[in-house]
């Protein structure tokens, strides 16, 4: 009687399982239609929350993304002689020749020569890997400004200063485009955002800030420290994967040469023996032919899938967003990824809040200049919820991207008037952790790969010496 009852069950399931499965579909696609939804009107609510910005904030100016219109400029080509006789070849966007010569010779420089540019040829500040100013220069050029401005020497004598012991002609290139601009009596934070590509949006966004309250240096000085933060937190990556990258690389290296080159020598060896070999031997021989017959397919197959993955993860969005998930939520990885976000998050929010930038701007600028898209959601999560006049602190609770004592500290700083405070030591208490998760795994990940270049060698050669173990059995026997 069980059994029938059972099978009852059985065909009762089989026969209500297209049910199941499309009241499942109908299901995802309602879900993906409410995302979808949401996602509309979160953006029409950044959008209106860009255009309708009160005047006491002064974030219309902060939240411009609107890039600066370009005039119709000529590339020229010239050269130069400094003050100490050393000939500079550059080149500079301007109107005419006159307008180019008038600001060469402004700078103190003699003009050798000034032609247009050819349509076909090669800019002479060419710059493979970009012209963008990296953390440390950055931070250290803002250094500099803000030291000249307090000892009393006007901004674009301090521009000039930092153009002058540029070395490199397209970093150098940088800095007279600013001074151009300020001479033609543009502001800072103008002059920077004609350059948008080079300067972080962030940075203008507080330069403009700092114009409007007349404290810039001091806004130097913190987005200095800023960057510098920044740095040395990419720094501490570089060197935690520096060293167990370079072992990784040589043990392939090692094990391809070994394959390729060593194994085929002991094969022939083998051959005349007529003995049967080990599995281990068979093994490494069957790689080693294996390789030596399709290591260019192999080359390629890998270029085209790590290309593929590099050029998927910059342009597809849930793509990028997937990936980020499964690192976040990978163990000690998704530990060091969640630090250094969470630092940055609330650092650059603290940096925004201590200018007076009102939380629904520092959100717009943040959703901007975020490149982690599970942080971007909850961004826009934060300006929909503010929209509806709830608290900031609504959207963070319970989210597994951001821990609960930085989301503890966040309501404390919400209730009690000082958010830009409670988010500065949450950046310190989590950059801290970040520095010392890094050593950690570095500490962690020497020893792994060492290990497993010792392994594979190991392997290798311990597949060729047990085939020579019994070749010289078989030979003491015949003796």
């Amino acid at each position: 009687m069980n059994i029938f009852i059972e099978c009852y069950h059985l065909t009762q399931k089989m026969f209500s399982l297209p049910s199941m499965i499309l009241a499942k579909t109908k299901e995802n696609q309602i879900e993906k239609e409410l995302q979808e939804e949401k996602e509309q009107r979160q953006k029409q609510l950044l959008k209106e929350t860009i255009g309708t910005i009160s005047s006491t904030s002064n974030a219309e100016e902060l939240l411009k993304d609107k890039k600066v219109e370009k005039k119709d400029l000529i590339t020229f080509n010239y050269q130069v002689k400094n003050e100490q006789g050393k000939t500079i070849k550059s080149s500079f966007d301007a109107k005419s020749i006159s307008e180019v010569e008038a600001f060469l010779t402004n700078e103190g420089y003699e003009v050798v020569k000034i032609e247009p540019k050819k349509k076909f040829s090669l800019d002479v500040d060419i710059n493979f890997f970009g012209n963008h100013l990296k953390n440390g220069e950055l931070s250290f050029a803002l250094t500099q400004l803000s030291t000249y401005i307090k000892a009393g020497i006007p901004l674009v004598d301090a521009v000039r200063i930092l153009a002058k012991q540029t070395e490199k002609a397209s970093k150098r290139k940088i800095y007279e485009k600013i001074i151009y601009d300020l001479v033609a009596g543009e502001s800072f934070s103008t002059a920077l955002e004609n350059q948008d590509t080079v300067f972080p949006r962030l940075l203008i966004n507080m330069v403009k800030a700092s114009e409007l309250t007349g404290d810039l240096p001091a806004t130097l000085d913190e987005m200095s420290n800023y960057y510098t933060s920044i740095d040395q937190t990419r720094k501490q990556m570089l060197t935690a994967l520096t060293y167990p990258m370079v072992i990784f690389v040589v043990s392939i290296i090692v094990v391809a040469f070994c394959l390729l080159y060593v194994v085929p020598s002991f094969v022939s060896m083998y051959a005349e023996t007529d003995s049967a070999l080990p599995a281990i031997t068979v093994f490494t021989i069957s790689a080693s032919n294996f390789l030596a017959k399709y290591y260019l397919v192999i080359i390629i197959i890998v270029s085209i899938i790590l290309i593929g993955l590099i050029v998927a993860y910059q342009n597809i969005k849930s793509f990028r967003k997937t990936v980020q998930i499964i690192l976040m939520k990978t163990p000690v990885i998704g530990k060091i990824m969640m630090y250094s976000e969470v630092s940055m998050f609330t650092r650059t929010f603290a940096q925004l809040l201590n200018h007076s930038v009102q939380i629904t701007d520092s959100m717009a600028i943040l959703s901007k200049i975020s490149n982690n898209e599970v942080y971007k959601e909850i961004i826009m999560d934060t300006l929909d919820t503010l929209s509806k006049g709830g608290k900031i602190s609504e959207s963070f609770r319970g989210h597994w991207a951001f821990p609960v004592v930085a989301y503890e500290m966040l309501v404390t700083g919400e209730s009690t008037g000082k958010l830009g405070e409670m988010m500065e030591k949450v950046a310190d208490h989590y950059s801290n952790l970040h520095k010392n998760a890094i050593t950690a795994v570095k500490s962690l990940i020497e020893p792994i790969t060492i290990i497993f270049l010792a392994f594979a060698v190991g392997f290798i050669l311990l597949s060729i010496i047990i085939p020579m173990f019994d070749v010289y059995g078989a030979v003491g026997n015949m003796s």
